[in-house]
């Protein structure tokens, strides 16, 4: 694919084949990502077939997972590579031909002359050999793409080459005609075309460069324990390749090595270059139990590590996956470049045909005073009649209408801009699913916190164990408690089953686990030889039990401190004790929701527990009382989302990304702390690798900078297209006596695609994205 054109065209090709409800083309990293219409059975070949047959050569990717995406990517990196290596050695013969043809013509600017240089059948060979070697492959590629229904860029650059080497031919084969020969337009006409296509290459290849170096950190060999029952980090290893790594191995991994797969640290403590996954430069303290992943750098001790995921499964994989998918997401504002694309080329042969017509017929006629300036560096002879100048510049007029437009511009505009931005994000701990994505962090105005694990650490610990019966102590009732909430991953069941485990209790056996979601959580627990159910959560999952709440416990409630949440446990039908659960700030909370307040975004606290804590944490952040919103059920947050939707607002949700999941998709923008365990999974737009709460700004930076490059390349992409087509048309000539010849309308048309990339490109200098 050379330009939107060729996107237009392969997408038109894939939503045309029956089964297929939306295809989505990406220019860049040359991917199409089909989507089956519901009951529909597809055969990625066929569409590959397809595709081949049409112009576009395909091939389908054997796995559609992380591990098929990295495949895909290494072969793509692969091809670019030697595609850039071919276009070097034709740059490189093409512009020998330049210079050999300028050569040729220093003779009309009174310079030494050289005869074999300056004769007519030395440049028509020049020009031949410019056809037929560096410039075979756009001829090809156009016909090809004429011949399929679907001209493109290639077809506007080979038709008008073609039409000035023929003119030229017939010109030096008939010369009683009195044509004038400009051998000389294709060989520069090509020479600039490929300088402009090989900036634009390594422009393009550049803007992979995040991608590509999550790639690189992919570790090759591992250092397989031999001894798994002697997983000590000092015992000697076996070097085996790290895919040959399977889920429970172990490995040890030296100071300095890389960490070949996701696992626990079952030896050892060190510290780890995390900065890859989370944007963090600083090292992390890694200790027994915590865990690792693949692609991160051991920097101090050796560590012994039980391989938990390997290959497609791991982090890594699955952020090269994703930040790769994001490119299959069109940004809205694409849209107008899409539409337009489509009818491009087909608009602009149309215009070089009337183009043409007019000054051959009407133009030259009217003004006919323009004629010697038109044909500008055409050294015309004096038998030249007024006939065949008028031909010769209507001819040149129009190639340089085909030649000067750039459907390529249109098509780089978006992606290049996409692809930067997103793998941006991805260097400093920011998974951002796609250019919808970038563009709907660029309109929010309203930002919605969820409390536990956003505003607060996620971490919080048992502060009290109140037995309100006789029926158990302290240490009972944290044991039934911890038991139950076995059954769940909910922030307060794990602190709860954590400080069980710091007193070393024994838990009683409890199976047939019923959680409900933003209450609690139920299970049959085998106490004192009898299997009873048990209930532990807040005071609306008793009361959805019908369980009531007694007056000692109301009490212990009302007695609870402002920033501690209760849970009650009740067996069987009544209330036998409370648990008191308090959780910390995050530091950057603070400050975090203050930037946003100066950003002019609106801020709101949106949780299920009690509305004093609530309280007490909005007025900690400075989150204004009447934009907090207390015990609400994850269920009912989708519903508070949606009103604030319904009053105008573009509204993000930062949340857990597992119990908000609902409300995370409803918003125009669903953000979540990922812990890093199983990103591909998240429900949310934007996943915060780094666990920051201060990376919603980063977010929001990233996603004006990108918003504002892509306006910036569509400004550039269409004003260069409405200026330059007339100026290549002619209209300046009546009044200014300028023209562009051919030439200088491909190079122009080869150099703006650049600019666009280029401009791309900046987005990674520091000063494009901050605040």
């Amino acid at each position: 694919m050379k330009c939107a054109g060729c996107v237009r065209a392969v997408e038109r090709q894939l939503t045309a084949y029956e089964g297929v409800a939306a295809a989505t083309v990406n220019l860049v990293t040359e991917v199409a990502v089909v989507q089956a219409a519901a009951g529909a059975t597809l055969d990625p070949s066929v569409l590959a077939n397809r595709l081949t047959e049409s112009g576009f050569p395909s091939q389908p990717r054997s796995r559609t997972d992380a591990a098929g995406a990295i495949a895909g990517l290494s072969d793509w990196v692969d091809r670019k590579r030697q595609e850039n290596r071919d276009q070097v050695q034709r740059l490189a013969i093409a512009l020998i031909l330049f210079v050999l043809s300028t050569i040729g013509h220093l003779k009309h600017f009174g310079w030494v002359t050289i005869p074999v240089l300056s004769d007519l059948w030395f440049h028509f060979g020049l020009a031949t050999v410019a056809l037929v070697g560096p410039g075979r492959a756009i001829l090809v590629e156009g016909w090809q793409g004429a011949r399929h229904g679907a001209p493109n860029m290639n077809t506007l650059v080979g038709l008008g080459t073609l039409s000035a080497y023929l003119a030229s031919v017939v010109a030096l084969l008939w010369p009683g005609l009195g044509w004038e020969c400009f051998f000389d337009e294709p060989v520069m006409l090509l020479s600039f075309i490929l300088l402009g296509r090989t900036l634009e290459q390594r422009a393009r290849f550049q803007a992979t460069d995040a991608l590509r170096s999550l790639m690189a950190l992919q570790p090759a060999m591992a250092r397989l324990i031999a001894n798994p029952d002697r997983a000590t980090a000092t015992q000697p290893g076996v070097e085996i390749p790290a895919e040959c790594v399977q889920p429970g191995e172990w490995v040890q991994v030296r100071p300095g090595e890389t960490v070949p797969a996701d696992g626990v640290i079952v030896d050892g403590q060190t510290t780890l270059d995390e900065s890859m996954l989370t944007g963090e430069s600083l090292p992390t303290v890694k200790q027994l139990g915590d865990e690792v992943s693949a692609g991160t750098v051991n920097q101090t001790g050796a560590i012994a590590v039980r391989v938990t995921r390997v290959g497609g499964d791991t982090v890594l994989a699955q952020m090269i996956c994703l930040v790769e998918t994001a490119q299959t997401r069109k940004a809205p504002i694409q849209r107008l470049a899409d539409v337009i694309s489509g009818y491009f080329t087909y608009g602009v042969l149309t215009l070089a045909a009337l183009t043409f017509s007019f000054w051959y017929w009407v133009g030259l006629d009217r003004w006919p005073d323009v004629l010697h300036s038109a044909l500008g560096s055409v050294h015309h002879s004096h038998v030249m009649t007024a006939q065949s100048s008028a031909l010769l510049v209507s001819l040149k007029l129009a190639i340089a209408v085909l030649v000067v437009a750039c459907p390529c511009a249109l098509g780089l505009a978006t992606p290049t801009a996409i692809l930067v931005g997103s793998g941006l994000g991805a260097r400093r701990g920011l998974l951002i699913r796609g250019g919808d994505v970038l563009e709907g962090l660029h309109t929010l105005d309203t930002i919605v916190f969820d409390k536990t694990g956003t505003l607060t650490l996620g971490q919080p610990q048992v502060v009290a164990c109140q037995p309100l019966t006789g029926e158990v102590d302290g240490d009972d009732l944290l044991a039934i408690a911890a038991a139950v909430e076995c059954g769940t991953q909910h922030p307060l069941a794990i602190a709860i089953q954590h400080a069980a485990q710091r007193r070393k209790l024994t838990l009683p056996a409890a199976h047939t686990f019923e959680t409900q979601v933003g209450l609690g959580v139920a299970a049959t627990v085998t106490w004192h030889n009898q299997a009873q159910r048990v209930w532990v959560g807040n005071a609306r999952a008793l009361d959805t039990q019908a369980i009531p709440l007694p007056s000692a416990a109301q009490a212990w409630m009302a007695a609870l401190a402002t920033d501690q949440t209760g849970v009650f446990v009740a067996i069987s039908d009544h209330v036998v004790g409370a648990i008191a659960v308090a959780d910390t700030l995050r530091p950057d909370a603070v400050t975090t929701v203050a930037r946003l307040k100066e950003h002019g975004i609106a801020v709101h606290l949106l949780t299920g527990d009690r509305a004093p804590v609530a309280a007490a944490i909005a007025a900690a952040v400075g989150i204004p009382a009447d934009q907090v919103q207390a015990e609400v059920l994850p269920a009912d947050k989708s519903t508070a989302i949606a009103q604030l939707q319904a009053a105008g607002r573009r509204v993000a949700l930062v949340g857990d990304g597992i119990n908000d999941a609902p409300a995370l998709a409803l918003a125009d923008v669903g953000i979540s702390l990922s812990s890093g365990t199983d990103i591909a999974a998240e429900a949310a737009d934007v996943v915060l690798m780094g666990d920051r709460l201060s990376n919603i700004l980063t977010a929001l930076e990233l996603g004006h900078a990108t918003v504002s490059k892509i306006r910036q390349n569509l400004t550039w992409a269409f004003a260069y297209n409405l200026l330059g087509i007339p100026a290549a048309a002619g209209v300046l000539l009546p009044a200014y006596g300028l023209s562009l010849s051919p030439a200088i309308a491909g190079g122009l048309m080869a150099f703006s695609s650049v600019t666009v990339v280029v401009n791309s490109l900046l987005l990674r200098l520091p000063a494009s994205h901050s605040a």
